[in-house]
């Protein structure tokens, strides 16, 4: 399908040529932005901001999300030519330039700038036209934020400019007459451009109105002065005088003289590029972001060589990605492209030198190889002097560093270098000030399509689920995909499910990703990588593939490799020039899986297994006793747990504050549930529940059940292992905890009576306690209110036995909460005045968020409804203070039960949208946004009754 975006008279979107249906005109307006910043990440304040302007809605993001699902919906029949992809912090319209009339108009008025700069007069007023053609009125009518209106007045700037710029174009073909019919009406809108009244008395002059001319001048000198106070500029004044004198110089041209082009065509033309990438695919973003980078720059001061870098790691397709843009726009380069690979890389075979390179570009240009200079400085001012003024592409593939590719930048502005390297090249970004496109791997999308191209569709939809496993294991480099795709095709018995077998293990990967030759071999291109890097460097990349997750960050890396932070980060900036890791946010380091596979295989092959573990076991200890001290800061009043001694060279992180644990945690907590399985698979299992234990607060507090479930369910099986009842009571505890807050309330119950029959016989009345207290609100969950009371009056008893303060605080406020729910309000209130006397006293800011919630309910129900509303408050500040998302949530539904009471229906329905919009950011149960979205529903009932 065809598909075709217009914001340039009118917001449309045609495929095939029918007008596809966009929704309101705000959604529109949203659309529109997309259109207009297509290929760039609009983050969500920023769409908010120039959709509605400084009028958004009250829920203008709800709004938004609502008008972008639908127009993801709309644009789902043409998902292949244009998406809307969910970005970090925003959205974007991804699609091919050219099908923006906006951008097409752009990219065709810079194509005809730069046919008109080369002597090619008939076609730069061919793309002029072309371009011109596509406005069809104003951009975006009716859309009247702020945003809209600079969008409008700047895209109008580039119109006249356009305009103009065509008006001489056609000045220099002897075109005037025509210019008659169109100049004095645009004359007449901007009365004050000295440029278009230049223009208009030229033509004027040139058409035998010589009058007219000069009578058009005395127009604009007056308006000048009466307006602006000035006269009218050298030039103007200058043609003024020559029409006076009737100068010669005045007269149309005799002909079409072209001294560049006649020059091009007498000179010798390169055309050296190897052949486009036959099976090219995906790469839009990239393509139109090298459109941006290497587009024509007009330089009045001389400027410099236009030269981009695509950087990136050994097979993800830099250099297919250089030649598919360099064919597509070589008539950017009338006189010619030179290639030549520097071989930087190469697995076999010393890089090229620069010099042998040159020498091949100047006999490609035209020179006598018996002619050429001896000494390497002459040459290379050969080259210089042979490249001056003419529009060459020179595209410097597989450089090793900025030292191979400095003897080869031509010295002139019209020149353009493209070159490609693993290595990012910092100093010639230096000195050069080299534009950069990092190309990363393929998202999923792009991978399967590159999948169909090799071995068809048929093949795929034969095997649908090996081949996404294949994907999977592909990362997205486009080499890997590739040497499978070679794979099946030149071995018609061999199926995807086999190959997909070969693959699963990760100690045998690469074996697979081979074609038995040295180009398609993914190992060895990942070697010739590895093996640029000096030892201590490589010793670091070796170590970064044992840390568990998918990133890690400096100083967890710093415990690991047993390296001052300092000298690590030196290490780490040498692996990122190379490509070899990714600092993908600040401070925090990742790699792609096969990436990650082949340095685990240098860290079994090339270290003593006892290295390796020591490496491991301080990473662990970091991991496991920063935990532990974040949850120390969440919840100062939870029973301790006996710290384990550190390994010699883990440095655990220093946090003081509850900001900082919160932080931490949000930051780590998923490379810290993969590090409770790595823990394990590894043999250490007493880290593996110690962390498990430090993690639960964090998740719980997130409402994250599922990720409880996981790391207590490994942790459970550690505890075993290690004999602890004590560990395997608390594992069953947290195990219980996540089925009772998803409704699992059968297997909470086993998980809570194995806990309680652990407590019992190691005669831990501590455990036993807190066992009980879990048991208390299983049953408050299915409606037991009696058992309930039961066995939350037991854990009071035992704490207070115990003279565990903090636990008996907790206690009292379950046993207050039963009260409430079994109508006895008074004495709820009375426990939760015992509660918050002790939890006050002891500073405990999570027990008093719950007590100050039960003692809301309670007043609600007694019927005080302004001390119930008092008590919410409390419970929802301690709550949001301490990022206890899923309580927060839950004291806001009973803040709007009480606002329905009182008659405040729209306070009501706010609070409740409040604890929708955070069940469904931290994806709680369905049940739980299911009972939200009825309560909604009742309200908004109500309401209309």
């Amino acid at each position: 399908m065809a598909v075709e975006f217009r914001v340039l008279g009118g917001v449309e979107v045609l495929v095939d040529g029918h007008r596809l249906d966009q929704g309101p005109a705000r959604q529109q307006s949203v659309l529109a932005v997309l259109v207009c910043e297509a290929n760039h990440v609009v983050t969500v304040d920023r769409l908010v901001d120039r959709v509605w302007g400084e009028r958004p809605p009250q829920r203008a993001r709800e709004t938004l999300y609502s008008y972008l699902s639908r127009l993801r919906r709309a644009l789902r029949p043409v998902a292949e030519e244009a998406r809307i992809v969910r970005r970090s912090g925003g959205y974007e319209l991804v699609v091919v330039p050219s099908t923006a009339d906006l951008h097409r108009f752009r990219a065709l008025a810079a194509r005809a700038r730069t046919a008109a700069h080369a002597g090619e007069e008939d076609e730069a007023a061919r793309l002029f036209e072309d371009a011109l053609a596509l406005w069809r009125g104003e951009m975006c009518p009716g859309m009247d934020s702020p945003w809209f209106a600079a969008q409008r007045e700047t895209a109008q700037v580039e119109r006249l400019a356009a305009v103009l710029d065509l008006a001489d174009v056609q000045l220099r073909l002897g075109r005037h007459g025509d210019l008659l019919a169109t100049l004095p009406a645009l004359a007449d809108r901007h009365p004050l451009d000295e440029r278009l009244a230049a223009q208009l008395m030229l033509a004027l002059y040139r058409g035998g109105r010589p009058a007219d001319a000069l009578g058009h001048y005395q127009v604009v000198r007056r308006r000048l002065a009466d307006e602006l106070g000035i006269d009218p500029g050298p030039p103007l004044q200058e043609l003024y005088q020559r029409i006076l004198i009737s100068d010669p110089r005045l007269a149309p041209p005799a002909g079409s003289d072209k001294p560049h082009s006649a020059r091009a065509a007498t000179a010798a033309r390169p055309r050296q590029l190897p052949a486009p990438p036959p099976l090219f695919t995906g790469r839009g973003s990239e393509l139109a972001r090298l459109d941006k980078l290497l587009a024509p720059q007009d330089k009045p001061d001389g400027g410099s060589v236009l030269t981009v870098a695509i950087c990136g790691t050994g097979g993800v397709g830099k250099t297919w990605l250089a030649l598919r843009w360099a064919h597509d726009q070589q008539d950017l380069f009338p006189d010619g492209q030179l290639y030549a690979d520097l071989r930087g890389f190469t697995p076999s075979g010393e890089p090229a030198d620069p010099y042998a390179v040159m020498r091949g570009f100047l006999e490609a240009l035209g020179t006598d190889p018996a002619g050429l200079p001896a000494a390497p400085q002459s040459q290379a001012a050969l080259y210089r002097s042979l490249t001056a003024d003419r529009r060459l592409l020179v595209v410097l593939d597989n450089a090793r560093d900025s030292d191979q590719v400095l003897p080869l930048l031509p010295g002139s502005p019209t020149c353009t270098v493209f070159i490609t390297s693993r290595h990012q090249l910092p100093g010639l970004a230096a000195s050069h000030g080299v534009g950069r496109l990092t190309l990363d791997t393929l998202d999923g999308t792009e991978a399967r399509e590159l999948l169909v191209r090799r071995i068809g569709a048929d093949r795929l939809a034969a095997e649908p689920e090996a081949a996404a496993e294949l994907l999977h294991y592909c990362a997205g480099l486009p080499l890997a995909v590739s040497v499978l795709a070679a794979r099946v095709i030149s071995n018609p018995v061999l199926s995807l499910t086999d190959l997909a077998a070969e693959l699963r293990d990760t100690a045998t990967r690469l074996d697979a990703l081979e074609t038995g030759e040295t180009s398609g071999d993914v190992r060895t291109v990942l070697a010739s990588s590895y093996l640029a890097l000096d030892p201590d460097t490589a010793r670091v990349f070796r170590r970064l593939a044992q840390a568990p997750g998918t990133d890690i960050g400096l100083p967890a890396a710093a415990s690991l490799t047993a390296l001052p932070p300092a000298r690590l980060r030196t290490r780490l900036r040498r692996l990122q020039a190379h490509h070899l890791v990714q600092e993908h946010v600040p401070g925090r380091f990742t790699c792609h899986d096969l990436l990650r596979a082949y340095a685990l295989e240098l860290a079994q092959t090339e270290a003593p297994a006892a290295e390796s573990d020591a490496a491991l076991t301080r990473v662990l200890d970091h991991y496991t006793h920063t935990a532990y001290a974040a949850d120390r800061l969440l919840l100062p009043h939870r029973d301790p747990l006996p710290p384990a001694p550190t390994a010699d060279g883990a440095e655990p992180e220093e946090l003081t504050t509850h900001d900082q644990a919160m932080a931490w945690f949000t930051r780590e907590h998923t490379v810290l549930t993969a590090a409770v399985d790595h823990a394990v698979r590894t043999g250490h299992d007493d880290r593996a529940w110690r962390l498990a234990w430090a993690l639960t607060t964090f998740l719980a507090r997130r409402g994250r059940w599922a990720d409880v479930a996981a790391v207590h369910t490994t942790a459970l099986a550690a505890a075993v292992r290690l004999g602890d009842p004590a560990a395997r009571a608390e594992s069953h505890r947290a195990l219980a905890w996540a089925y009772t807050e998803t409704a699992r309330l059968t297997e909470a119950h086993q998980e809570l009576a194995h806990a309680l029959a652990l407590s019992e016989a190691d005669g831990d009345l501590r455990s036993a306690a807190h066992t009980h207290l879990a048991l208390g609100w299983l049953y408050e969950r299915q409606d037991d209110k009696p058992a309930a009371l039961r066995h939350d009056q037991c854990a009071v008893d035992l704490f207070t036995s115990l003279g565990n303060l903090a636990g008996r605080a907790r206690a009292l406020n379950a046993v207050a909460w039963d009260h409430a729910r079994l109508g006895d309000h008074t004495a709820a209130v009375r426990h939760c005045r015992q509660a918050l006397a002790i939890q006050r006293e002891l500073g405990d800011e999570r027990g008093q968020a719950g007590t100050w919630d039960t003692l809301g309910y309670a007043y609600h129900q007694l019927g005080d409804h302004p001390n119930a509303v008092d008590c919410y408050e409390h419970s929802l500040a301690l709550n949001r203070a301490l990022g206890h998302r899923y309580n927060e949530a839950e004291t806001l539904v009973h803040l709007s039960q009480t606002h329905q009471a009182t008659g405040a229906v729209e306070p009501a329905r706010q609070t409740l949208h409040e604890a929708l919009a955070i069940y469904l950011d931290i994806n709680a149960p369905e049940a739980d946004v299911t009972h939200l979205r009825t309560l909604l529903r009742e309200l908004d009932g109500s309401t209309a009754g």
